[in-house]
This record gives C-alpha cells, structure tokens and sequence, in this order.
C-alpha cells in the first residue's frame, strides 16, 4: 500500500521483465483489493504460493494468511468488517520467490480458484486474472 493507503499499482511495462507470481499477486490488490477473501481466493493463492516456491505449505505465508481470512470471514456478516483481499496479497512479492508467472502457473491457479467456487468460475481482477495476465505479459517478453 502507498502512503494514501491505495494498492501500489505496478508498470509491468516499462522495463521489459518479466512478471514474477508474487508481483502479480500483489497486483491483484489493484484490481480486487476491496474484495473479502473467500475459500477460492485462498485456493489461488495457495496453488500460486505452492508454484513460486516449490512447497505446499508455509507456515505463515500468504496462503496460510488467506486461508485464516477466508475461515473468519466466512463468519462474519458485515463485508466492511472482514479481511480483504489487498490486505493478504499487499506484500507478497517480498515473502515468495521470484519466480515469473508462465501459462501453465495460471491455469493452475484459475483452476484452484474455479474448483473453491460455488459458481465455478473465477472472479474478475481477481488472483487468476492477475496471474494469468502476467503469463500473457511474460509470454510477449
């Protein structure tokens, strides 16, 4: 978050690198920061935390964060006063490797979100949609 308390936003355009899993995660809170997190956002995030570092559990990563959000959320009536997506995902390029997002890393994490969703289906600007347009990105480069 920047001093005004906005996502930080990213120029993945300008120098030409490639977009790493957590940059794109943290991209997410630019696009749905404001969303509650819920059990698909959790599944994403995991499966892209699993992809950057080669483990499936940290124990207090951003996953193990979002899975605690996305359990005390679903307790909670009021979506003022549950955790927020931005709030998991803001520094999330500091705790994951720097590995970059390809094709096949965002069709595993869309499939984890998609899987956890009642409807099936992925939530726009949401985790998926930031993982896969880094892939789209990376793939240009």
């Amino acid at each position: 978050m920047n001093q005004q308390g906005q996502p930080r936003r990213h120029d993945w355009g300008g120098d030409g690198k490639k977009v790493a899993i957590g940059e794109a995660l943290e991209a997410t809170a630019a696009t749905a920061g404001n969303k509650p997190v819920d059990a698909s956002d959790a599944a994403a995030i995991q499966a892209a935390e699993a992809i950057a570092t080669g483990i499936n559990a940290i124990s207090g990563g951003v996953a193990a964060t979002a899975s605690a959000a996305a359990a005390a959320n679903a307790s909670v009536d009021r979506d003022e006063d549950k955790t927020k997506l931005g709030q998991v995902v803001a520094d999330a390029s500091m705790r994951l490797m720097d590995k970059k997002a390809t094709r096949e890393d965002a069709e595993r994490v869309a499939a984890a979100e998609m899987r956890n969703n009642p409807d099936l289906r992925t939530y726009p600007g949401g985790v998926g949609a930031s993982i896969l347009a880094a892939a789209k990105l990376n793939q240009d480069r």
